[in-house]
């Protein structure tokens, strides 16, 4: 009889595993407390596996000999608590999904840009003609992936919820951009404990295997001190440290925007300048930095590379250019749901910004924001069923803030405040779950507010 598994959760991680473990010849059981979206019970009811919505029906979960859980469902959930007293093992997709590839994996992890970097990285590696899938918490899920085809090389972009419940896993690459607060209220409001869950993204890893890290990053440096690291260290900066295997720059006090970027590998430098790459902004060269160490490491033509970052087009819903009305440009950038997102936003605005912010807070310390946003801001719009901590906040630097709970009234009202010249820009700092069904469908609402303006 086949090993079954329960599956808790029925979106793109969960349906993907079920996927993959039917193909395997696993028995399964799917679950999901929440309604299934009609896309992915198709898919289900197609596939002949067995499911149920709405509830979580316990005997047939503890039943199973492993569960497999999407990434939302945190581990003090009572139906998680229950299995692991019973000492039934639970595992993310991932984790699951790494015993059916040989493929060499590049995992890319952090709190802010690992979006960006994920899909430069793809960008340039499938441009360079090697066989490469693009997975994890961009694109479909690892398994889902699987669940079609192998790869020679697996591009994953893996969130901190995925890695809490990876064991065996190993990443042959293990990038990570930076750590900065986000999703506290996951982690006790804990700020090292999130850092950890960061830090697992380099388990498993021997001297074979690669670590490219932001070195300009006080936590990563502080951690890596107390952490056994095995893999070989790429570290990448902005400042002129130069480095025998990695990545820094070289600033043109003259032109800054030919300023070097010298990446290091295998004693053969490669030199990139500024107005080579399409993506612009310190965080963009950051993502560049990493992704260039990884084309390198892979011996990718600095040609190919340089081709493929001068034609890279940026992610949906991040620092998007939307549309100019009356002079007044629109930015999307939905997907910045932390206070550093938005730090990195604010900071590459040069234009007097009129600013939609707000939304499900996490344990956000906005503080960190505020000679930003004196130095920057002319209005505040506050989009959110609870504004209040953004209000306290920003009110003894801003003496223009608005309320609203709808998406049309925040980009009219932007409009109105607006003049030739300024930049409305859509930065939340938050979740989006408060009044949206998650980041694509609030940038997707603005975009359409913005059109029909």
């Amino acid at each position: 009889m086949s090993k079954v598994i329960a599956i808790l959760g029925g979106g793109e991680s969960g349906v993907g595993a079920a996927l993959l473990a039917k193909k395997n010849g696993f028995g399964i059981f799917l679950s999901d407390r929440g309604e299934i979206k009609e896309k992915y019970k198709k898919v289900l009811l197609h596939s002949e596996i067995e499911f149920e919505e709405g509830k979580h029906t316990e005997s047939k979960i503890i039943n199973a000999e492993l569960i497999i859980k999407s990434p939302g469902i945190p581990d003090h959930a009572p139906i998680i608590k229950r299995a692991k007293l019973l000492r039934i093992p639970v595992i993310s997709e991932i984790e699951f999904a790494a015993n059916f590839t040989k493929a060499k994996k590049i995992c890319i992890t952090g709190s802010n840009g690992k979006t960006t970097t994920t899909l430069l990285i793809y960008h340039v590696l499938k441009n360079a003609g090697i066989d490469v899938g693009l997975a994890g918490n961009v694109g479909k899920s690892m398994a889902w992936l699987l669940s079609e085809r192998d790869y020679e090389v697996l591009v994953l972009e893996i969130s901190s919820f995925q890695l809490d419940g990876m064991f065996d896993f190993k990443a042959e690459m293990a990038v990570l951009i930076n750590i900065t607060p986000d999703h506290l209220d996951r982690y006790d409001y804990d700020f090292e404990k999130y850092a950890d869950s960061k830090f697992r993204i380099i388990q498993n890893q021997t001297c074979d295997d690669a670590f490219i890290f932001c070195d300009d990053d006080e936590v990563i440096k502080r951690k890596l001190k107390t952490k056994n690291c095995k893999a070989k260290r790429y570290p990448f900066t902005l400042s002129n440290t130069e480095f025998d295997e990695g990545a820094y720059f070289k600033t043109d006090k003259n032109n800054y925007e030919h300023s070097k970027l010298i990446i290091n590998i295998n004693t053969e430098k490669m030199v990139l300048t500024l107005q080579e790459m399409a993506l612009t902004g310190k965080h963009n060269t950051y993502n560049s930095m990493a992704a260039t160490i990884v084309s390198r490491l892979f011996d990718i033509r600095k040609e190919s590379i340089k081709q493929s970052l001068s034609d890279f087009q940026g992610v949906e819903h991040r620092l998007e250019f939307v549309a100019s009305v009356r002079g007044i440009e629109f930015i999307n950038d939905s997907k910045a749901t932390n206070i550093n997102s938005t730090w990195y936003a604010l900071e590459n605005a040069n234009k007097p910004v009129i600013w939609i912010a707000g939304g499900q807070d996490k344990g956000n310390d906005y503080s960190t924001l505020l000679p930003l946003v004196a130095q920057k801001v002319k209005a505040i719009i506050c989009l959110g069923i609870d504004n209040d901590k953004i209000m306290e906040t920003f009110s003894p630097v801003c003496n223009m803030i608005y309320e609203t709970r709808n998406m049309d009234i925040a980009v009219r009202t932007a409009y109105h405040l607006g003049q030739k010249g300024d930049s409305t820009l859509l930065s939340p700092a938050c979740a989006s779950f408060d009044l949206f069904d998650n980041y694509e469908d609030r940038g997707n609402q603005f975009k359409k507010a913005v059109i029909n303006l």
